[in-house]
């Protein structure tokens, strides 16, 4: 067999790895604090400077998703709605995380009201 007749079959191969490498959704990354809980939320209701870190970081997300999606644009939205959509998050989900307030923020926002999917 010639080196030629093998140059299809390996292209199929390469085309089908190519795919499923592509199609495989990788786990998020979130960069942000050591602890991203929902009860280090809820802890920080009395801790000002904390909970003003937590929000700026929240804020920062917002500005990452008007970054990366320029036609979902997320408009102004203030602190205090962060804050307490956050809350709210926090009080329904108590063993999750704050950041996926963060995300579900974007999705609610931007006019998508549907989680990214790939």
């Amino acid at each position: 067999m010639s080196q030629w007749h093998l140059l299809p079959n390996t292209c199929l191969l390469l085309a089908a790895l190519a795919t499923t490498s592509a199609g495989a959704a990788l786990p998020l990354k979130i960069v942000g604090f050591d602890d991203m809980s929902c009860r280090a939320w809820v802890a920080s209701k009395n801790d000002a400077e904390q909970r003003a870190a937590y929000v700026a970081w929240v804020r920062g997300v917002l500005t990452g998703h008007n970054y990366a999606n320029p036609n979902q644009q997320i408009s102004a939205i203030s602190s205090s709605t962060v804050e307490q959509y956050v809350d709210r998050h926090c009080s329904e989900k108590p063993q999750g995380s704050f950041s996926d307030a963060a995300l579900r923020l974007t999705d609610r926002f931007s006019g998508r009201n549907a989680p990214i999917t790939k």
